[in-house]
């Protein structure tokens, strides 16, 4: 009984020691996400942005194929994390689509990441009744999700804007409106 309390202890050092410290954002090259201050809006400098993992999964309004990040090269993306039973989802969805189709045809792409969403058919009815016609990556499990490391499975709807290398330039962590993101856009579309 004596020995538990040191194992925990030895465990603990451990796990510390391999810690990068809290202010850490890189693991690898690539995005880990991290709060500074708790903020809930996060803009990176273009000298502190990491590489996004490509993020790939099924197409959820056409079955049997794959949606993928790398879909959309040399383009500013912006990812919005949503799921048809989140009532902050149902009411930024006009917004998302208003700036979806103001985007596109100036060489960005909004797509989204539905999640924890266990039917299919009803994301597809969520996606139809509201008209949607940007693409979404059906995540039911959260696996596409996990690869974005330290990013807070509990925040739906969150919003990752990347520039035209698909580093992480801003982070919503709360449901945006379309005088959000075409700002954002629109820097990272001027950026060389």
């Amino acid at each position: 009984m004596k020995r538990v309390p040191a194992l925990l202890l030895a465990a603990a050092l451990l796990l510390a020691g391999c810690s990068a410290g809290k202010d850490a954002v890189v693991t690898g090259g690539t995005f880990t996400f991290v709060s500074p201050g708790g903020q809930i809006d996060i803009t990176y400098p273009q000298a502190q942005r990491q590489k996004s993992p490509t993020l790939s999964g099924d197409d959820l309004m056409n079955e049997g194929k794959q949606l993928s990040l790398d879909d959309f090269p040399g383009k500013p993306m912006v990812i919005n994390l949503w799921g048809q039973w989140c009532g902050p989802c149902r009411a930024e969805a006009p917004d998302l689509e208003n700036a979806s189709k103001q985007m596109t045809p100036l060489g960005a792409q909004l797509i989204g990441l539905d999640v924890r969403d266990p039917s299919r058919q009803v994301a597809q009815d969520f996606v139809r009744d509201r008209q949607i016609t940007y693409p979404s990556i059906w995540d039911p499990s959260g696996r596409v999700l996990l690869q974005l490391a330290g990013y807070p499975r509990n925040i739906i709807p969150s919003t990752i804007v990347l520039d035209r290398q698909h580093r992480v330039a801003a982070v919503f962590l709360r449901p945006v409106l379309v005088t959000d993101l075409m700002p954002t856009v629109q820097r990272l579309l001027a950026e060389k």
